[in-house]
């Protein structure tokens, strides 16, 4: 099973230029999106992109690419059983 995780994580890549130009290979799944947050499914996990004037250039589910263009200021993935976000209410209380 790590093998298949590892193999999986390699097909992963973003790559940023000067903040403003985002490009993402292993992208499954777009869960939301507007002008200052991107919510998406990728290889290695959920990941969270926030920013200003954020603008999806180009999705391939296909090829699994996406291009973003606007300011990030910040990135970060998310793991299901620690993403307090999606918990809910009920999750909270019920730790």
């Amino acid at each position: 099973m790590e093998e298949r995780q590892l193999a999986v994580r390699k097909r992963h890549q973003v790559t940023l230029q000067n903040r403003e130009k985002l490009s993402i290979d292993g992208v499954t799944h777009v869960e939301s999106f507007d002008d200052m947050e991107i919510v998406l499914q990728t290889d290695a996990g959920t990941l969270v992109i926030r920013g200003e004037g954020l603008h999806i250039k180009e999705l391939n589910i296909d090829s699994s690419n996406l291009a973003v263009t606007g300011h990030v200021t910040a990135m970060e993935y998310t793991d299901e059983a620690g993403d307090k976000k999606g918990r809910g209410l009920l999750g909270k209380l019920f730790k």
